[in-house]
C-alpha cells in the first residue's frame, strides 16, 4: 500500500495537470461508467491528499462532485502523457494531452461534501498537511496499550503513515517498537511528529523515502547504494540479518499484524 507522500504526489501532479480544465472522464473497464458519466466534460477544480485518500473536486453544479479514492493494497494511479487506454482502467481524466489512469483501487466512488466529511472524521492528522495537529493524535497515543508500532500504522492516528516511516521514525528516535504507546512521552511523540512531518514532506519533494543522516549515507560509509523499488536510503526497513548502520548489530523482522515489523534490538531500547 502506497506510503501517504505517494497520495500527495499524486494529488498535486493531477492539479498540475488539469486544475481548471474541462476534461474527459470515462471508465474504459466500465465498473465506474455511470458516475464517470456525471463529471464528463466538467471542470476538474482541485485534487488533495488526506493521508492515503485522495480526493478530486469537479465543477459538476452537483452535490455529488468529490471523487473519492483509495488505492488500498493493489491500486495504482498514473498521470502520463495520453496513449490508447491499456488493462483493466477504472477511471480515466484526461485533456488529450495527459491522461490520469486508475486501476484496482480499493475505492472509487463520487461523493458530496457530507460524505466526505463522514469519511474526514475517521482519519488522524496527516504530517505533510499544513492542518494538522499532532495532540490531535497524541491524544490517541497516551490512552493507547497497544504497541506503538502498532499504533503509528492506525490511520485514525498519524493518517499516511506506513510501514516504511513507522519502522524508520522509530529507528531514528531509538524506540522500542513493543512499547505501548500509553508509556511514550508527550516529548518523545512531539520529537517523532516533527520528524516525520519533515520525512514526508521531503518524500513529497523527492518521490523517495530517505531517512539516514548524512553520516550513514552510501558516499559517507563507502557502502553501496540500498537496490530496492521503493527507492531511498534506510536504516532497517527490509534490512533485516544486516548490519545496523549505527551498531553493526543484525537488524530483525517480525511479521506483525499482516506487515512485516524491522528494527535494530540494540538501537531501539528506549521505552518512554
Amino acid at each position: 500500500m502506497p506510503e501517504g507522500h505517494v497520495i500527495h504526489r499524486l494529488a498535486n501532479a493531477i492539479g498540475l495537470a488539469f486544475a481548471g480544465s474541462r476534461v474527459e472522464v470515462t471508465s474504459p473497464q466500465g465498473r465506474f461508467a455511470e458516475s464517470a458519466a456525471m463529471l464528463d466534460g466538467t471542470v476538474l477544480a482541485s485534487a488533495q491528499a488526506w493521508g492515503k485518500h485522495l480526493v478530486v473536486d469537479f465543477d459538476n453544479h452537483r452535490p455529488d462532485h468529490l471523487l473519492h479514492i483509495h488505492l488500498g493494497l493493489i491500486g495504482k494511479l498514473a498521470v502520463e502523457p495520453t496513449v490508447p487506454v491499456v488493462g483493466q482502467v477504472r477511471l480515466r481524466i484526461t485533456d488529450g494531452v495527459t491522461a490520469a489512469d486508475l486501476r484496482g483501487p480499493q475505492t472509487c466512488e463520487l461523493i458530496n461534501d457530507d460524505e466526505w466529511g463522514t469519511v474526514a472524521a475517521t482519519i488522524g492528522p496527516d504530517p505533510i498537511r499544513d492542518d494538522a495537529d499532532p495532540d490531535v493524535a497524541w491524544d490517541k497515543v497516551r490512552r493507547s496499550s497497544r504497541r506503538i508500532s502498532d499504533v503509528l500504522l492506525d490511520q485514525r492516528v498519524a493518517a499516511g503513515v506506513g510501514n516504511i516511516y513507522r519502522a524508520e521514525v522509530l529507528f531514528r528516535h531509538r524506540v522500542d517498537p513493543a512499547t505501548p504507546g500509553k508509556q511514550i512521552s508527550h516529548s518523545t511523540w512531539l520529537a517523532m511528529w516533527d520528524d516525520l512531518v519533515m520525512l514526508m514532506r521531503a518524500g513529497v519533494e523527492s518521490g523517495r523515502i530517505d531517512t539516514v543522516q548524512p553520516e550513514h549515507t552510501p558516499e559517507a560509509m563507502g557502502r553501496p547504494p540500498r537496490v530496492d523499488h521503493h527507492g531511498g536510503e534506510v536504516y532497517v526497513y527490509r534490512r533485516e540479518d544486516q548490519p545496523c548502520l549505527v551498531c553493526n548489530t543484525p537488524v530483525r523482522m517480525v511479521a506483525q499484524g499482516g506487515r512485516h515489523l524491522f528494527w535494530c534490538p540494540r538501537c531501539q531500547r528506549r521505552r518512554h
